[in-house]
């Protein structure tokens, strides 16, 4: 009786995709090469619920379940989530508020990244009025 071949494991960046795509929007197959990896190893099932789990807390804004949700990953033996969970710890206020509200400084980042893309296109050259003005002016 010859026994069956294992499993092609995915490459990590696809198995990193099926974890953090939404559920309801993996294709057939990814689901099920998600369901067959979260049985295999069980540490990846955990990790995988605590995932969606925080995604969960983004997106419904619920700031003020934080605290449960790293109480959740205290109690399992995972290094790299623990690691995070300390992070957010260290300013669990900050954090919470952030996850709390509907707002977002997005449109702040953007600005910023787009002075700091016409800073580097002046190769050091340019002074401060030759930035403001390409900045007033868009360019």
């Amino acid at each position: 009786m010859t026994t069956p071949p294992p499993l092609a494991l995915p490459k990590p960046r696809r198995a990193l995709r099926w974890v953090m795509t939404h559920p309801e929007r993996l294709r057939s197959e990814d689901a099920v090469g998600l369901k067959e990896m979260r049985t295999a190893c069980p540490e990846l099932d955990a990790t995988v619920e605590h995932v969606r789990a925080f995604a969960r807390l983004m997106h419904e804004h619920r700031g003020r379940d934080l605290s449960t949700w790293i109480a959740g990953i205290s109690q399992d033996d995972l290094p790299h989530l623990g690691q995070f969970a300390e992070g957010l710890l260290r300013d669990l206020d900050a954090v919470t508020a952030s996850l709390s509200t509907s707002w977002s400084s997005g449109q702040v980042e953007g600005q910023v990244t787009r002075v700091k893309l016409l800073k580097r296109a002046g190769y050091g050259r340019a002074k401060l009025d030759l930035l403001r003005t390409r900045i007033l002016l868009r360019t």
